[in-house]
Order: structure tokens, then sequence, then C-alpha cells
């Protein structure tokens, strides 16, 4: 029996998603982020108020990567978004914490750099999962 709880408890462990971060912490760690960044809905909401810098965040998760027309994107990454690259929680949350090791890693290209300088130490799932929630 202790065997069978044991491969139960296995299977629901490696079943469940790796990646998990909590988006309530997520809305406050993005105050960090809305010097830079605001999250507006298509029909024009405020949901994250903010700074012009850099792209509107409102469904980044699922998106392609560089691909909202109205913004211009650094090379490194505008390549990235050219080979089909699709933003994640994951991924995401790997970029913001350190946006040119990402892109390094990602275009394996040494040369790879970022317009984004700010690197969110912790965090960072988190605010993915907040960025995920508000676009559902």
């Amino acid at each position: 029996m202790t065997k069978f709880i044991l491969l139960g408890l296995t299977v629901a462990a490696l079943s469940a998603p790796a990646f998990a971060g909590d988006p309530a912490a997520g809305e406050d760690t993005f105050k960090k982020c809305k010097a830079c960044h605001s999250v507006i809905a298509p029909d024009g909401t405020e949901i994250q108020k903010g700074g012009r810098t850099g792209p509107n965040l409102y469904g980044i998760v699922g998106k392609g990567v560089a691909s909202d027309p109205d913004f211009s994107y650094g090379d490194s990454l505008a390549a990235l978004g050219a080979t089909g690259a699709v933003w994640d929680e994951a991924s995401l949350a790997a970029y913001v914490a350190n946006p040119a090791d990402y892109l390094k890693t990602a275009l394996g290209d040494d040369a790879a750099k970022s317009k984004m300088s700010f690197k969110l130490a912790a965090g960072g799932e988190d605010v993915a999962a907040y960025l995920a929630s508000v676009a559902q």
C-alpha cells in the first residue's frame, strides 16, 4: 500500500507544472517595472499605469518576442523574435533576471545585448505569473 501512495505522489509531483509564481506578489513587484512599462488592455483600460520606455506588457505571456509593431526593439531582441520565439512565464522570468545573459543564451551569440539594463534579481517568476493573470 505504501508503494502505491509513494508512486501516486511521485506521479503527481512529476505532472505538476515546474514553474509557479505568485501573481499577488508579482503585482507588488511590478512596481519596479512601472518606470518603463505599463499594462494597458486592448480596450484602453489601464491595469498598470507606467512609463513608455518599454513596451506595453499586456498579454505578453503567449505573445511572440518583439512582436509589438508600435515598439522599436533592440537588435538582439528583434533577432530572437524573428526566430518565432514566444514568451512563456519561464522565459519571461529568465529574461527579466538578466536580459543580456538571456539573449546571449537564447541566440547563442556572446555579442547579444539588451536595451533593458534593469535586472530583477528576485521576483521574476511572480511578475510573469502576474502578467499572465491580468490578460486572461
